[in-house]
């Protein structure tokens, strides 16, 4: 199902689908936003968010990323586009982490199989 809000003016605001919210430190986090935010960055091809599980906020946000040709990964680059999303967002919206991946797993339809991300990130806090 689909998850959002109505707030004090009385507008219904759409956060995203019920598995995709992630909730971190009180907050329930739309990945969609996020998303379009990054792929604002002209080094980004394709984005996924997920919530990653931790222990103080309950879920952090994490982005994987497939960068543009040419692009090459770099921790410059994940504080740039940290910096752009929180220039953008609000605080508790920016990507704590961000993995740079050579595709994003996919559906048969082009949507991103979240669930494959965030079972790989439960399979390497398993791992740790």
């Amino acid at each position: 199902g689909d998850v959002g809000f109505r707030d004090e003016e009385d507008f219904l605001w759409f956060v995203g689908r019920k598995d995709d919210v992630i909730s971190s430190a009180g907050y329930r986090i739309g990945p969609g936003e996020i998303e379009d935010s990054i792929l604002k960055h002209p080094a980004v091809l394709q984005v996924a968010v997920i919530g990653k599980p931790d222990a103080l906020r309950g879920n952090i946000v994490k982005a994987f990323v497939v960068l543009a040709p040419g692009e090459v990964p770099s921790d410059e680059l994940r504080q740039a586009i940290q910096y752009a999303v929180r220039e953008r967002l609000s605080a508790h919206e920016y990507p704590r982490e961000i993995e740079f991946i050579d595709e994003l797993p996919m559906t048969t339809t082009g949507k991103v199989r979240r669930i494959e991300l965030r079972n790989l990130e439960l399979e390497r806090l398993a791992q740790s």
